[in-house]
């Protein structure tokens, strides 16, 4: 398994434009319903830096994520709009789990 959790801050005129591209990478995922990848995003509380976990149980998971459409989209969109805090990706390493996550 792999996780990454990936943070950046968009500027306040593209809050609803990354929601709306987030939730459309978030129904494809649903849509392939692949049970090995886990994917989830947050907003804090300044209400325009972003927080997405995912964690993937092989390569392959992470592999489909990285070459969906949507997500591709996404990316694309968001280098685009210039972000103010560019996405800073860290890769995490499970300690313990209180659930089964594959």
């Amino acid at each position: 398994m792999n996780a990454v959790k990936v943070q950046y801050t968009v500027k306040e005129s593209y809050v609803e434009t990354n929601k709306q591209n987030i939730s459309k990478v978030m129904a494809a995922l649903k849509e392939l319903n692949k049970p090995d990848i886990k994917y989830i995003a947050f907003l804090l509380d300044d209400g325009k830096t972003f927080v997405h976990f995912a964690m993937r149980a092989n390569e392959e998971a992470a592999n489909i994520l990285a070459n969906l459409e949507a997500f591709q989209q996404f990316q694309q969109q968001l280098k685009a709009s210039q972000p103010e805090i560019p996405p800073q990706v860290e890769n995490l390493n499970l300690v313990a789990s209180g659930w089964d996550i594959f």
